[in-house]
């Protein structure tokens, strides 16, 4: 897994590339205790043996610092890919409808895991096709707006009023995760792009 490029280490154990060596322990311990699979209330194994394998690379030095060429190479072409065409997109247009395709996605997961209604970060990357940084201002504005809420795990949950946005303005989520509703997204200057069923990226 350390070589996969489609999970970031950073991501799974929440922390920043910058973290010391005794933030990434301590966070492990935490994180590991919550999903490990004999914790009846809380066990994820899937989410157990990513957190298993961030921290695997992350706390060894020389692991670390290959990952961290490789994931600051990652982060470069996400930039150069979202300002190739950035000047042709109507960025107000794509904006709203960012915030409305995250919003059905947090949506859906609440209605169909309610238990279990958050989403992290990472997820909603590969859903909307847009890489973390650009979707700080995103997240900024429907947190800010009380749409969206931080849990206590660093996930990202729907809340009432961000239910009502949508339901003011008769956008029907229900239908996303069996496709007939998906919303087209421009992914990183490439075009438009049909986002993935929901059910398929947030499974565990």
């Amino acid at each position: 897994m350390a070589d996969d490029s489609s999970v970031d280490h950073y991501e799974v154990l929440q922390i920043s590339v910058s973290a010391e060596p005794e933030t990434v322990h301590r966070v492990y311990r935490i994180l590991a205790q919550r999903y490990h699979p004999d914790n009846a209330d809380t066990g994820n194994e899937h989410r157990f043996l990513q957190i298993a394998e961030a921290y695997r690379v992350l706390s060894d030095p020389v692991e670390r610092a290959r990952y961290d060429a490789q994931h600051d190479r990652q982060q470069q072409e996400r930039w150069r890919l979202i300002t190739v065409s950035a000047a042709d997109d109507d960025e107000v247009e794509i904006e709203q409808q960012l915030r409305t395709t995250i919003l059905e996605v947090l949506f859906t997961k609440r209605r169909v895991e309610p238990d279990q209604p958050g989403v992290f970060h990472g997820e909603l990357e590969k859903l909307t096709g847009r890489p973390r940084e650009h979707l700080e201002f995103t997240m900024w504005y429907l947190v800010q707006k009380k749409l969206v809420q931080r849990t206590d795990n660093s996930l990202l949950a729907i809340t009432v009023d961000g239910v009502d946005y949508l339901e003011q303005r008769k956008v029907d989520v229900a239908v996303a995760p069996f496709g007939g509703g998906q919303r087209r997204l421009s992914a990183a200057g490439r075009g438009p792009i049909n986002a993935p069923p929901v059910g398929g990226i947030l499974r565990a």
